[in-house]
């Protein structure tokens, strides 16, 4: 029997929701709502209670997308009242340029100018929200930018557009001077056909092309890369290789279907022990590699079953698994059976360059190392019994 101390949340976890996680009334394109809306400082109270440390936002989960100046200044500051109140940072903010039939071909990168410039000072209106609320981070997920059909757009200009937008944004934030980065969010499809940037392998590629890049990352999200088929762990892993891993979205996924938007755990179990394991332990075999020190966020969405019990539950549920998989995690690294297992395998070797110091191509082509492929050809791993290990410590 698990002790409560065991998956009981601690400020230093850093646990973090958006209001629109706990926030969705369960509507989908099937069904009504099953639940009833609350106002955003409810939802931020609960969830303080329960062990969160922040919560994040999109501008119009707190006011409307019609609501005059007056209402936004209200709403703005009635949800930040409540989260000092509570004890809650608001760590991240992003804007929805998604909802509206307006965005219905993107905010960024419409065919319609007029409906880009208008998307582009929604963004920077929501950047100056970010700064006011205290964020550090400005998640940029950009849904709507994409097509169904391929002749319906000039690609090539749908790309410049896109870094246009980004770049006008990030250039914002430079000259407020504020401790704000972006974070950009990949996404295969869903709502669109093709979401642009749909993976973290395509967002770095459009960073590098960016003229504000040192301020833009990625916020990769668990079932948007497994949406694709895709190896989460790896896809932190890059980001953090490349620098420019700001951010995260933990949720449940089970496998290439709709955006599921499950429990953190509750989709592909191994997959959340091993990212887990990466964010807490680092690289096996490469300690002074980079570590992830941000928010562990989760983007996930109460079951449309739950009522309002379910949804507290859901919450919980996230921060529990966590927390149960970072001990299990732990656990594993300290294992002397996995450090010889890891030894095994080579993980350390992996470290080394290839290449040796000071050494050149020409010497480096010319050197006999008496290397024999037969003989390396059967060289055992043992990556079947280092994958055992990690499984006796998961449900062990």
């Amino acid at each position: 029997m698990r002790s409560e101390q065991s998956t009981t949340p601690r400020p230093e976890d850093r646990f973090s929701f958006g209001l629109w996680t706990v926030g969705w009334t369960g509507v989908d394109p099937f069904g009504l709502a099953t639940r009833p809306a609350l106002d955003p400082w409810e939802y931020a109270g609960r969830l303080a209670q329960l062990g969160a440390w922040g919560i994040t936002f999109h501008d119009n989960d707190v006011f409307p997308f019609d609501a005059d100046e007056a209402t936004k200044r209200a709403r703005l500051a009635r949800l930040k009242a409540a989260a000092d109140a509570a004890g809650l940072v608001v760590e991240m903010v992003t804007t929805n340029t998604f909802s509206h039939p307006v965005f219905k071909d993107g905010g960024l990168t419409s065919n319609d100018r007029s409906v880009r410039r208008f998307g582009l000072r929604k963004v920077l209106g929501a950047v100056d929200i970010a700064i006011e609320m205290g964020a550090t981070t400005f998640v940029m997920w950009g849904g709507r930018e994409g097509a169904e059909y391929d002749g319906s757009k000039d690609l090539h200009s749908a790309f410049e557009r896109y870094k246009e937008g980004v770049d006008t944004v990030a250039a914002y934030i430079k000259s407020t001077g504020a401790d704000l980065r972006i974070a950009l969010e990949p996404k295969p499809n869903e709502p669109r056909g093709d979401i642009f940037l749909p993976t973290v392998g395509h967002a770095l590629a459009l960073i590098a092309e960016l003229d504000h890049g040192d301020i833009v990352g990625l916020n990769p999200e668990v079932g948007h890369e497994q949406m694709a088929n895709l190896n989460y762990t790896h896809q932190l892993a890059q980001a953090l290789w490349s620098g420019k891993l700001f951010h995260i979205d933990l949720n449940g996924q089970r496998g290439t279907k709709y955006d599921q938007d499950l429990v953190f755990g509750h989709g592909d179990l191994l997959s959340a022990f091993f990212t887990v394991d990466l964010l807490e332990n680092g690289f096996a075999g490469n300690p002074d590699a980079p570590r992830y020190t941000g928010p562990r966020h989760f983007d996930y969405k109460p079951s449309r079953t739950e009522h309002l019990a379910g949804v507290w539950a859901s919450a919980e549920a996230n921060m529990a698994t966590y927390r149960l998989l970072a001990q299990k995690a732990r656990a594993f690294r300290a294992d002397p059976r996995v450090t010889e297992a890891i030894s095994y395998a080579g993980l350390f070797t992996l470290a080394e360059p290839t290449l040796g110091a000071g050494e050149t191509l020409e010497s480096f082509r010319a050197a006999d190392d008496g290397f024999d492929p037969e003989v390396a050809g059967q060289r055992d791993f043992g990556f079947v019994r280092l994958n055992q290990l990690a499984i006796e410590h998961l449900i062990g």
